[in-house]
């Protein structure tokens, strides 16, 4: 048995949105099952996010801290943002992201893996960038808003994140997922091993 995720559709008889947000809706499906039922399925529609592992020079993972309103809680994690456009290539993406959070750039980008966040009951797929070669950006800072107005940066080395992660105190998904992935590249193939920063992402296809 090959141990891979693989593509799959059940007949849907039913569908329908009972909420639209700004961003993002829920659907209903009504799903047939393998034995011939049908399951009413809710589910978050969300178009799909990146997130960028910055690692500087001196192998310190650039972090911030921002308030979380559904978890109650300000959380550290690593750069992301929405994928605001339907079909948007997802580096150029986490390249306004890093540059719109952090004010920062990168030289070299790799995948550093994908992952849907909450596949029971959400659609989002992220994908997680590693960035290095790490530079001050040119030109004004985004003008941030929102909860944005409050973001704490930081620069944290990533045996200490790998202990927080461990120790149950940092949560977020990116953050966790990234960290750990990166330890893992690194005791297997090797950093430069990664996929490149165009890699296709049948999740969320783009345009090159």
């Amino acid at each position: 048995m090959t141990i891979k995720d693989t593509p799959e559709e059940w007949e849907i008889r039913s569908s329908e949105t009972p909420f639209r947000g700004a961003k993002t809706s829920v659907r209903t499906d009504e799903v047939v099952m393998p034995d011939g039922s049908t399951a009413r399925r809710d589910y978050q529609v969300h178009p799909g996010s990146v997130a960028i592992l910055a690692l500087d020079d001196d192998d310190r993972v650039l972090l911030i801290k921002q308030y979380r309103h559904p978890v109650r809680q300000k959380l550290w994690e690593i750069p992301a943002g929405l994928l605001d456009v339907p079909g948007e290539n997802p580096l150029h993406a986490a390249q306004r992201e890093l540059y719109e959070e952090a004010h920062v750039k990168a030289e070299d980008w790799r995948v550093l893996t994908d992952v849907y966040t909450t596949p029971g009951g959400c659609d989002e797929s992220v994908r997680i960038f590693l960035a290095r070669g790490l530079s001050e950006a040119q030109g004004e800072r985004f003008t941030a808003e929102h909860e944005e107005t409050d973001l704490q940066h930081a620069r944290v080395p990533v045996d200490e994140l790998v202990q927080g992660v461990l120790a149950g105190e940092l949560h977020n998904n990116c953050l966790v997922v990234g960290v750990l992935s990166l330890v893992a590249a690194r005791g297997g193939a090797g950093l430069d091993a990664l996929r490149p920063a165009e890699a296709p992402w049948p999740a969320r296809p783009f345009e090159a």
